[in-house]
């Protein structure tokens, strides 16, 4: 990604959260820090983004992001659960109010019967007020077509929607 980055769903993001007065911190896998690139694409990005991590590895996953050895054993690094703990902990490491998260595998190679080429998880935690109760974390399965490329773009567009979606969803709570 570079300057040519489109605009519009980072704008959204933007416009929620600073109507909010939220933060966002970004963990990745399969998009190696597009999610951030696109987010920081923004004019005026540090008055809500906080950070981005990127953890390819189980070990970076575990190290930063405080990703469980169970889930990693249990279910793999491209899974709900997963998806569900990066949220989570990049949301508690930097102290934001919203966490986003992206693993998959976007190909041409690495992908099995269950997890095909082009399945991604992406979560996204929210970090409620204390003693609110309101905190959560959730994560959605996708599978997109085309190449290496086009699934990390889409990634990237979906984990920005679905930041968006919850933005609204949790302001209409």
């Amino acid at each position: 990604m570079n300057d040519q980055i489109d605009r519009e769903r980072p704008m959204a993001v933007a416009d929620a959260l600073r109507e909010t007065d939220a933060t966002l911190a970004v963990a990745e896998s399969c998009t190696g820090g597009l999610v951030g690139a696109a987010i920081t694409a923004v004019p005026g990005a540090s008055d809500y983004f906080d950070s981005g991590v990127t953890a390819y590895a189980y070990g970076a996953k575990r190290r930063f992001l405080g990703v469980s050895r169970e889930s990693l054993d249990e279910h793999g690094a491209v899974s709900a659960s997963v998806a569900r703990e990066m949220a989570r902990g990049v949301r508690d490491v930097a102290d934001v109010t919203w966490g986003v998260s992206t693993t998959g595998i976007a190909g041409p190679t690495g992908g099995t019967e269950e997890n095909p080429v082009g399945i991604v998880y992406i979560g996204v935690a929210y970090a409620g007020p204390w003693g609110s109760e309101s905190s959560f974390a959730t994560a959605t399965r996708y599978e997109f077509d085309g190449d290496r490329a086009e699934v990390r773009a889409r990634t990237v567009d979906q984990a920005l929607e679905d930041l968006l979606a919850a933005v609204d969803e949790r302001e209409r709570a």
